[in-house]
């Protein structure tokens, strides 16, 4: 029987990292991952071929409806779906063994099968031959997360597919409708309306991205209705009926009401993702779970059986990839004995869309209900000399500071590149910063940054370019 000090179930982004962490730090690891290919879900069917997709349809708009503004004139602009599909499936393929590398290079074992614990100190595997037990002084879970069903609509990938189908589509949809207004669903419904699909948003509650700061949530439904986007909000799908021509949905106001019917020929449920944590025999081991179905954790992430500790998308908290990593790091560094943290306060949230929506801190609306007094500072990209240069000006960056302190509680972006921007804020809150900080950081002309900067000048009501 093998024995390691770790063994780590998942290979995903939290997984791979908190293993290769750990081995840095001296220990024997090994990484049992069910699919044929390390990366998880982000790597495989998410994140990453997500934004493959975002990036190649982006180019193929840009030349059907943009570059002319540019005084490039391009004629017969076609799309080749086949070689777009190829070249997101080479970057998957690419990246994913890259891990494999990494995992050589820091003498992980990469054990492939479905890991599943049978003791607290035990992982029995079963994979393509026979089934093997590893022995483990600490056993991590990292095994993410899976699409959410939908009541009343059975999903086959096929017509009615979830995120991993809507990837793989072999053709363009003519009316594709997305269940659900959060990112997955906006980010996909870009992709496909850019190459000529007609979209439709079916969203339960009032407004889409729950998440984001209300303002910049409904600028971002304004943009996408610009775009062509149809949203049908406070209203749920009950039914969905396969037909030869496709789907046919019946949908109800969410509060009640009259039935209606939408047809359509593929229909993408996203209406959010679950912790995949029920399979793993952690609670036969005495894992203890919260009413979500999110494994309960410490606040270093060791779980009720003192051996077994647990991150990313199983226990709470935002399900980002990135989330994730940093969980993985800090679990296998308190592991070892160090103290590291991780501060929620100063993880981004970006969507993918174009423009992009990128969040960090707390929300206006967070704000609001905890009773903080805070300052508001906008600066519009209208205004930035790079944007309007780029042609690509639509957006706005919003921060929020503490009324008293000046510290930076929070900053919400909508906008060309918002996603990179963000990354400023993150590390102004890591270190405590104040709008005032950002103010006097000087950032280089022309740049989309210095909207950020004006926006911490707006905190003060002193912009230079407004």
């Amino acid at each position: 029987m093998a024995s390691y000090d770790l063994v780590v179930i998942g290979g995903g982004p939290g997984g791979y990292v908190a293993a290769i962490r750990a081995a840095q730090l001296g220990m024997t690891v090994a990484c049992v991952e069910k699919r044929d290919r390390l990366g998880g879900t982000c790597l495989n069917i998410g994140c990453i071929p997500s934004k493959a997709l975002l990036q190649s349809s982006e180019k193929y708009e840009e030349a059907k409806h943009a570059l002319a503004a540019h005084g490039v004139k391009l004629k017969g602009v076609e799309l080749d779906l086949p070689t777009m599909m190829a070249r997101k499936d080479k970057v998957v393929d690419d990246l994913t063994k890259g891990i494999g590398f990494l995992f050589k290079k820091n003498k992980v074992t990469h054990v492939q099968g479905e890991g599943r614990i049978t003791s607290p100190t035990q992982v029995t595997v079963n994979g393509a031959g026979a089934a093997q037990t590893l022995d483990a002084k600490l056993i991590l879970i990292a095994t993410g997360s899976e699409s959410t069903p939908l009541p009343g609509v059975e999903t086959d990938e096929k017509t009615i597919v979830t995120s991993t189908g809507a990837l793989a589509l072999d053709k363009v949809p003519e009316h594709l409708v997305v269940v659900g207004g959060g990112y997955i669903g906006l980010e996909m419904a870009s992709v496909w309306r850019r190459l000529g699909a007609e979209v439709t948003v079916v969203e339960f509650l009032d407004r889409i991205t729950p998440g984001l700061d209300g303002e910049i949530g409904r600028q971002l439904q304004r943009t996408l209705t610009k775009q062509g986007f149809q949203f049908k909000l406070s209203t749920k799908v009950t039914k969905a009926q396969k037909t030869n021509k496709g789907v046919t949905l019946t949908l109800e106001p969410a509060a009640g009401g009259a039935a209606e019917s939408l047809k359509c020929d593929i229909v993408l449920v996203a209406i959010g993702r679950r912790p995949y944590a029920d399979k793993l025999g952690a609670k036969e081991a005495g894992v203890a779970f919260d009413d979500k179905g999110r494994i309960t954790t410490d606040a270093h992430f060791r779980t009720s059986v003192p051996s077994i500790y647990a991150i990313g998308d199983v226990i709470a908290g935002p399900m980002l990839a990135h989330k994730a990593e940093e969980e993985g790091v800090a679990a296998a560094e308190f592991m070892a004995g160090q103290k590291p943290h991780v501060n929620y306060d100063a993880i981004p949230a970006v969507v993918y869309t174009w423009p992009e929506v990128a969040s960090v801190g707390k929300t206006e609306e967070e704000l609001k209900a905890a009773g903080v007094q805070y300052k508001v500072g906008k600066f519009p990209f209208t205004a930035n000399a790079r944007a309007r240069s780029n042609g690509d000006a639509e957006g706005v960056v919003k921060m929020l500071a503490d009324a008293k302190t000046d510290r930076v509680l929070g900053c919400h972006i909508i906008g060309p590149d918002a996603g990179t921007m963000i990354a400023e804020i993150a590390l102004a809150i890591e270190f405590g910063a104040s709008s005032e900080d950002i103010a006097r950081t000087c950032h280089a002309h022309p740049t989309l940054n210095e909207a950020v900067k004006e926006a911490a000048l707006a905190v003060d009501g002193r912009t230079l370019n407004l």
